[in-house]
């Protein structure tokens, strides 16, 4: 029988994210409650300014933006196929449906759906959820995870004031998304070079910045969930560029040869 216990498992490291989410819910549904709706507003539409700022400062990270843009397309393209933010909106109504105890009107299943997606998408779509999840599996250091955890649990309480406890359960998105990540660390690792980590970050980035935008901001809606299949694009087409360059240039000099 297997001796593994469930922090061994996933990783200290979700585990302590996961309690300040909740923590984080709690106290936001509880001073939200008591906030007025303008200064609800305000506070959403500041969260929403920091979390573009935060995207553009990932997005700097990047040593080839065309490849960033690239990724998004060719993900954005994979994610409409296969679903993707349609299926975080269906998840997202079954486990409203699902823990509403009853029926529920469009309004407020609207709302539960807005906080599950945007706090998933936000909460997992860093570097720091990817990063921090490889230390704590391989290393068993969970500090970059520790210090993501406070910044989520903030994160939580701001959004679970205006958008309720859809939020608490984007604690499903993170256990399966860095757990995922925390088990299957040493096989990860060693895929990842320092340049696909930076347009990785990069196109995170304007994910994030999206969110900010169509999520929180509501300037334009933007279906950010399709992005997804962007940040596991990102990395291989820095290995397709570094494979070719080489045969690349090889023929260039041959050619001049001839």
């Amino acid at each position: 029988m297997c001796a593994c216990t469930p922090s061994r498992m996933i990783g200290l490291g979700t585990l302590i994210n996961i309690i300040t989410v909740l923590l984080g819910t709690v106290v936001g549904m509880r001073a939200g409650a008591a906030l007025p709706q303008l200064m609800r507003a305000t506070i959403f539409n500041g969260l929403g300014l920091f979390t573009i700022a935060l995207g553009l400062q990932m997005f700097l990270k990047t040593a080839n933006p065309l490849l960033v843009l690239c990724s998004l397309l060719l993900g954005g393209l994979l994610g409409e196929a296969a679903g993707i933010e349609s299926g975080l909106h269906r998840a997202g109504a079954w486990l409203e449906a699902r823990f509403s105890g009853g029926a529920s009107d469009e309004a407020r299943t609207a709302r539960f759906v807005k906080g599950f997606v945007t706090a998933s998408l936000l909460f997992c779509v860093g570097p720091m959820a990817a990063l921090g999840s490889l230390q704590d599996g391989l290393r068993g250091d969970y500090t970059l995870l520790a210090i993501k955890s406070v910044l989520d649990g903030f994160a939580a309480l701001a959004f679970a004031s205006t958008l309720g406890v859809g939020v608490a359960f984007s604690v499903v998105t993170i256990f399966i998304y860095q757990g995922a990540l925390t088990l299957g660390a040493a096989q990860i690792q060693v895929l990842l070079t320092e340049p696909m980590i930076n347009e990785m970050t990069a196109v995170g980035g304007l994910m994030v910045m999206a969110i900010g935008v169509g999520g929180l901001l509501e300037l334009r809606p933007m279906r950010t969930g399709s992005l997804i299949p962007a940040i596991v694009l990102a990395p291989l087409l820095v290995a397709l560029l570094a494979y070719f360059n080489p045969l690349l240039l090889s023929l260039l000099s041959l050619a001049g040869w001839q």
